[in-house]
């Protein structure tokens, strides 16, 4: 059985490739991290702001994404931003408008 924490076995030969893939390796599984990471607080935002499910605030997050052609991670750096008092773009800012619009906000369990 192999697990996400099974270490991988080091080349014997041309042991300086093998370095240099690490380091590659290693720099992308930080990019990733930090993209990750740079997401979840902006569907916090999304969550806090607009009243809607994390799935919900994910799929917001994708579709402006789509319909600005911009990375994810870059549209969710502006939403943060934009929590901290910095303006949006007028195209990230319309499309959130419109995919926020498409979707309802949570309901509280017991309410209603």
């Amino acid at each position: 059985m192999t697990t996400s924490r099974e270490q991988r076995s080091l080349p014997v030969d041309g042991g300086g490739d093998g370095v240099a893939r690490l380091e590659r390796e290693i720099e992308q599984l930080r990019q990733a991290v930090e993209s990750h990471a740079t997401v979840d607080q902006a569907i916090g935002v999304l969550i806090a702001v607009h009243r809607l499910e994390p799935a919900t605030g994910f799929e917001v997050l994708r579709e402006v994404s789509q319909h600005t052609n911009i990375k994810m991670h870059t549209v969710a750096g502006l939403v943060i931003g934009w929590a901290l008092g910095e303006a949006l773009p007028a195209s990230v800012a319309r499309a959130l408008d419109v995919a926020v619009q498409q979707h309802p906000p949570a309901t509280r369990a017991g309410s209603g």
